[in-house]
């Protein structure tokens, strides 16, 4: 996970419309601010971001 992904999971989680476990409404949201890494992240490495999401570690 690169700091840009974590930085665009961090301003999702920031406008507080989602529930960060949602990921269709997380992707909408980054699509809607151009946070099209994030969008790409979550479709390529879904496991990795729940487990990002769970404990704040990116491995």
């Amino acid at each position: 996970m690169t700091e840009t992904v974590k930085q665009q999971i961090m301003a999702v989680r920031d406008t507080g419309e989602a529930n960060m476990l949602d990921t269709r409404m997380v992707q909408y949201i980054a699509n809607r601010e151009g946070f099209y890494e994030l969008v790409i992240y979550i479709e390529d490495h879904r496991e990795e971001y729940a487990h990002f999401i769970f404990t704040g570690e990116d491995e």
